[in-house]
């Protein structure tokens, strides 16, 4: 994966932060948000694109974009900084082949002992009864 060819494919824009900070937040734009169209990206085929798509289901818009926003820090340079980070992340994170899981056998020593202590139990409750006198 080139990353600088995905990161040319970027756009970001910049909006006031919300939350307190007083006179300063209501006059700097410091959060950053992150678009990137899955659709129209030359860097991924369309396999690739298929597996984001679903990765990021519940994060697209209707038009197929992904939005990711920060507003963690009040530079808006390290803002980007860190969802651009967090956009490489979470790329590689979707991209990623799950392993498929290989079924393993139960050791016998493991059933027996689990019958055992079933039989324990079932005895040790049994005894707590009274005793049928006919």
């Amino acid at each position: 994966m080139d990353t600088d060819l995905l990161k040319s494919e970027l756009s970001y824009k910049y909006v006031r932060s919300s939350g307190s900070g007083g006179q300063h937040v209501n006059k700097v734009s410091s959060k950053a948000e992150l678009y990137f169209n899955i659709k129209d990206s030359q860097v991924f085929n369309e396999d690739e694109k298929q597996k984001l798509s679903d990765f990021f289901t519940n994060r697209l818009n209707k038009e197929g974009v992904l939005i990711l926003a920060c507003d963690e820090s009040r530079s808006q340079f390290r803002n980007k900084a860190i969802v651009t980070q967090r956009f490489l992340e979470l790329i590689e994170e979707g991209l990623k082949e799950e392993k498929e899981r290989i079924k393993t056998k139960i050791p016998k020593a493991v059933k027996r002992k689990r019958l055992a202590n079933k039989r324990k139990t079932s005895e040790k409750k049994a005894s707590r009864k009274k005793p049928n006198v006919d």
